[in-house]
């Protein structure tokens, strides 16, 4: 990838691996699945770090809407640090409320608003869905050039990494994806 070129660049649908050596602890190991990413910016939510104390139940309380047991109990992710409070819900792609629903591609969609929660509550929410709180984000150009200092790998996202029950193993599954082992990654980049 040129300098140049970065305005093509489009990681809609992809992971962003982080580095070792990364610098920011918010972001360390983290597997951020991209819901947009733009000449205007990028914005994603991290898959792989749940929420201290705060479950599915929780939030649905909060907002009182009845819950099942089966719902109650789903880790509920921080999604980044920017607007902590604002919930997220990265979802299969199947479940589309037009009004509110992103389409990120076939296969993932992200809503952020009540309805989903309520469906969800009824049992009738898309058959995958992670909830998060708050959402990483960077300004034009930012993101690229975090990628230029070898900050973060990319590859595709794919359901089984996204939402996996194993959290801490999302991070060494979405490495394999890229045949790469953990052990051998170095914090050190270089450019040819």
């Amino acid at each position: 990838m040129s300098t140049d070129d970065n305005t093509s660049m489009d990681l809609s649908g992809k992971l962003l691996i982080a580095m070792p050596g990364m610098g920011d602890p918010r972001f360390e190991h983290s597997v951020v699945f991209m819901c947009a990413h733009s000449p205007e910016g990028a914005m994603g939510l991290i898959v792989n770090k749940p929420a201290p104390d705060v479950s599915l139940g929780d939030i649905l309380a909060q907002l009182d809407i009845d819950a099942s047991a089966a719902t109650k109990a789903a880790s509920v992710f921080f999604g980044g640090p920017v607007e902590g409070g604002r919930g997220f819900v990265l979802h299969s792609g199947e479940y589309d409320n037009d009004a509110s629903t992103l389409k990120v591609d076939a296969a993932f969609s992200m809503t952020a608003t009540r309805d989903i929660l309520e469906a969800m509550a009824k049992g009738e929410g898309p058959e995958n869905a992670l909830a998060a709180l708050g959402y990483a984000g960077w300004s034009p150009g930012q993101l690229e050039a975090e990628i230029q200092q070898n900050a973060w790998l990319t590859c595709d996202a794919e359901e089984a990494i996204v939402f996996s029950d194993d959290s801490e193993g999302k991070w060494k599954a979405a490495l394999a994806k890229l045949g790469i082992d953990p052990l051998l990654l170095s914090a050190e980049g270089g450019h040819a």
